[in-house]
């Protein structure tokens, strides 16, 4: 069972890097290790694909731990997880502040700030991609919510390369379903990380997962033809 449960996880991976060309000879990826299933997932495919030295690249880890915020995350877990794949892991913190009335979201400051922090631990550990869980229902969502509420149509790249830091960000995930994660992670029984973010409600990504549901409804290739209409349009890879 679990092995087929793998072959879908690899199968999307495994076509995302040759598609959109996201790691090459000599790289070395930082993978941003939040503790969730899909971080946990993305560095258990990255290990096994360097462990076949085609592409030859390495691999390093970090975690965010973000002042401030009410959450959980079990860092001696993390660390074995990393250490049982031959993967070095640094904890990072970073924190904001955010008053009521701010101009910017909470939830952005949060998102800023944290991906400051993996921006920075890439560069001291010599890395020059980093890698982050996002999965092909994030990348879907995305789209869906710069066209309802931004006008918008555009998402979170396969690949982007930074302009103000020597850095590429790479979602290898960008074609597996979050169903097939989270199946995955179920049976290899990744522990999982609590989090109690106070300003979660506030954000409106959560809606577009029943909108994705309802389209899918209507038509269930709703997934391919999106997905095509973003590649066509160059939104996933800048």
């Amino acid at each position: 069972m679990n092995d087929g449960l793998f072959r879908a996880l690899w199968r999307g991976f495994g076509k995302a890097v040759e598609q959109y060309g996201l790691i090459d000879e000599g790289d070395r990826l930082m993978v941003g290790l939040s503790g969730g299933k899909d971080s946990l997932a993305l560095l258990d495919v990255l290990a096994r694909r360097r462990d076949t030295g085609r592409p030859r690249f390495s691999l390093a880890a970090s975690h965010v731990r973000m002042r401030g915020i009410e959450y959980e995350s079990d860092t001696a877990y993390l660390q074995r997880f990393c250490a049982e794949r031959g993967v070095p892991l640094t904890v990072e913190q970073a924190g904001f502040e955010w008053r009521e009335g701010s101009r910017k979201p909470a939830c952005f400051l949060c998102s800023w700030n944290r991906r400051k922090a993996l921006f920075e631990a890439a560069q001291r550990e010599g890395c020059n991609k980093l890698a982050l869980g996002h999965h092909m229902d994030d990348v879907l969502h995305t789209a869906l919510l710069n066209l309802a509420f931004a006008g918008r149509f555009d998402t979170s790249p396969a690949i982007i390369r930074m302009r103000k830091f020597p850095l590429a960000i790479v979602r290898p995930l960008c074609l597996v379903a979050e169903a097939d994660i989270a199946a995955w992670a179920q049976a290899v029984g990744y522990a999982p990380q609590r989090h109690r973010c106070p300003h979660e409600s506030e954000t409106r990504r959560a809606d577009m997962r029943p909108l994705l549901t309802a389209i899918e409804a209507l038509s269930p290739d709703a997934r391919r033809s999106l997905l095509h209409a973003l590649e066509r349009e160059g939104k996933l890879v800048q």
